[in-house]
């Protein structure tokens, strides 16, 4: 199919047609993908540095694991997008996701997810058996309890949600050391923190859409200044948690440290600002500095243990 604009006998043009691997990234959600693969390598990385573990003695181990999870996160997400079929045309967001637009019908999402993840999961447990299970435990959390249960039902949806989106560092930890040490579970209390500022923020950005789909977000139902006590809270909750990661060394912790304390100061603006809007637009966007730069510094500092 030609991603061309095409032109009638009378040369009026017609809506351009959406290529279909842009269709296809947009129903796995591959920027989720790829932010949690980055979460996931993360915690594979550093069980190597804790273990003494060889790297290059386990690239097998590294893809499988890393195709596992971004099968199953794929996976998930095509799932939620068939849930949420009823909603998404609602919001501005979600309008043009290839579910709403009817590039896919429900039987190929329904196929696609199912397939996803089942292969990533068979991956998961060839990397360990503990991987696996972790694998299980973030589909049932992001795909039972957040997109079945909580996310149309409760104001704390966005907390249920943060579980699923802190596990991909266990899953990579768990693929290198099945144990799980204090390590592992600092990036995943580190991940679960992160997330309530950072969907917050989305939340506000997106409170008229939210109330146009019925879908009870903090915003919606507390309003923005509530929002903005409860981004300071788990802001201010995440604040110490990179000293969990000591071991790292001073510099990684000066480095997180200025990180959280410059979100913290920006959380602080919000209850001057006039414009909430902007204010949470900046928000966003600082977040998504933050656990990226953070992680990545992680793995930097971590080859210096």
């Amino acid at each position: 199919m030609s991603n061309s604009r095409a032109v009638t006998s009378t040369g009026e043009n017609q809506p351009k047609t959406t290529p279909f691997i842009k269709d296809f990234l947009a129903l796995i959600k591959i920027g989720i993908v790829n932010s949690n693969l980055v979460t996931t390598f993360t915690g594979m990385w550093l069980a190597f540095q804790v273990t003494d573990g060889h790297l290059l003695q386990r690239i097998d181990l590294i893809l499988c694991t890393l195709l596992g999870a971004g099968l199953i996160i794929g996976g998930s997400a095509a799932m939620n997008n068939y849930i949420d079929q009823d909603i998404d045309p609602i919001m501005k967001r979600t309008k043009s996701r290839p579910t709403v637009t009817g590039r896919f019908t429900q039987r190929d999402v329904l196929a696609i997810s199912l397939s996803f993840l089942i292969v990533g999961e068979i991956l998961l447990f060839s990397a360990t058996p503990s991987a696996g299970m972790w694998g299980l435990i973030g589909i049932l959390a992001y795909v039972v309890l957040y997109s079945l249960w909580s996310k149309r039902k409760f104001v704390s949806n966005t907390i249920v949600g943060s579980i699923s989106g802190a596990i991909p560092p266990l899953i990579g930890w768990s693929a290198i050391d099945p144990s799980l040490s204090f390590e592992a579970v600092a990036l995943f209390l580190i991940m679960f923190a992160w997330q309530p500022p950072h969907f917050y923020a989305l939340a506000m950005k997106r409170t008229e859409e939210y109330r146009a789909a019925n879908i009870p977000m903090l915003p919606v139902v507390k309003g923005f200044k509530r929002t903005k006590l409860s981004m300071l809270f788990w802001i201010l909750l995440l604040l110490p948690l990179p000293f969990l990661l000591d071991e790292l060394g001073t510099g990684f912790l000066i480095l997180a440290t200025l990180l959280n304390a410059g979100w913290l100061l920006l959380a602080v603006q919000g209850f001057n600002t006039k414009d909430d809007i902007k204010w949470a637009n900046k928000m966003f966007i600082y977040s998504l500095n933050h656990m990226t730069i953070l992680f990545v510094s992680i793995i930097i500092f971590s080859v210096f243990i």
